[in-house]
């Protein structure tokens, strides 16, 4: 069964509230202005213009609120919540994000494709650069895959780079993570992320997006839907960013949202590390391991947390005895990039130190 708002909600008010999200210049504002005004969106449709115009709704939203165009939108959208997976959610329903919905402009209507559950469970954002770097690539996979196993949502735009990375790493170690469109959900963008949202919302993850189904890529929506990734999260982690880079809008907002910023520093001669360092000077937290992460956060982690890994093959070896990452490759069989994968994440993870090129077991 589609979800969607009240389960009482009759479908001429569905309908009608699926057509005031359609109307040009109509945001979370003028929608709530709208409801407020005549008690209810079918009211609203039905209510006269002259008490339109004196809400300042602008002629084009007016002009539009009848036509067919709007009216066939709203019908394509409600036949695609008679699918299995696909969902809306809006301001007024149980299910809506309560994080979500504590802050301002929270989106009156959420489409959903996957488990619209999993957005109310504790997530941490991670975003950064489209043109990250490959150890850029590399630090936001493992954050996401230790943050993912250690019982986090991991939330991000879905974007080329950090974005995606993060994504795919929280699927990897069989974590959940919620990608927050800057478009419409049948009109992803960018196409190449296509198979990766599919993988999302069929394996128990979500893809999200506040515009209509149909919306296409516009420069705006992009920086517009950083409030919702950071509103729905604890905490927000930037990998990699220049200094015009929207990952730094999104830490602005999670800022004013009260959220945590963390970010990752790098070499100052790297200009994907200057909008990170701009972020530690203005007080976000500075981030090597994931502990911390973590440690602020103990008690936010759901429940039903993935079971704890065996014993690490190569914490075994350095237990035993420090050693080189050329040693390690010699005494674990392992290939070299694998082996320094590895020590990434157990570093990330705090349970590894580096000292004079030679890798410790750190002791709990």
């Amino acid at each position: 069964m589609p979800l969607f708002a009240n389960a009482s909600l009759p479908l001429d008010e569905l309908e009608a509230r699926l057509r005031l999200h359609r109307l040009p210049d109509t945001g979370p504002k003028r929608f709530h202005q709208l409801l407020e005004t005549f008690g209810s969106a079918a009211e609203a449709l039905r209510g006269p213009l002259s008490v339109w115009r004196k809400l300042n709704l602008s002629s084009a939203a007016c002009e539009a609120r009848d036509s067919a165009d709007i009216k066939a939108g709203a019908g394509a959208a409600m036949a695609w919540l008679e699918h299995p997976g696909q969902h809306l959610l809006m301001w007024d329903d149980p299910g809506y994000p309560a994080l979500l919905a504590e802050t301002s402009a929270a989106p009156p209507l959420l489409f959903v494709a996957g488990d619209p559950a999993i957005l109310e469970k504790p997530q941490l954002a991670i975003v950064g650069s489209r043109r990250a770097s490959r150890p850029g690539l590399d630090t936001a996979a493992a954050f996401s895959r230790s943050l993912a196993k250690a019982g986090f949502v991991i939330t991000s735009g879905l974007a080329a780079g950090v974005d995606g990375a993060a994504h795919q790493a929280a699927l990897d170690v069989g974590g959940q993570t919620i990608g927050v469109l800057g478009t419409g959900i049948q009109k992803l963008y960018p196409q190449r992320h296509k198979a990766l949202a599919a993988q999302m919302a069929a394996s128990g993850s979500a893809v999200v997006s506040e515009f209509p189904l149909d919306a296409g890529p516009v420069a705006a929506n992009f920086p517009r839907r950083n409030r919702i990734i950071s509103g729905l999260s604890l905490g927000v982690l930037v990998v990699e960013a220049s200094l015009a880079s929207g990952s730094l809008i999104t830490a602005r907002l999670a800022n004013e949202q009260g959220r945590e910023v963390y970010a990752i520093p790098g070499s100052i001669h790297h200009p994907g590390a200057k909008g990170c360092h701009q972020l530690i000077r203005d007080g976000a937290q500075l981030v090597e391991t994931v502990e911390h992460i973590l440690e602020p956060l103990r008690g936010w982690q759901r429940v039903s947390a993935p079971c704890p890994e065996p014993d690490h093959p190569l914490l075994a070896l350095l237990h035993a005895a420090p050693q080189s990452s050329e040693a390690l490759v010699r005494s674990s069989a392992w290939p070299l990039p694998k082996v320094l994968q590895a020590l990434t994440e157990l570093e990330l993870e705090g349970r590894v130190v580096n000292e004079a090129g030679r890798w410790f077991a750190r002791i709990s």
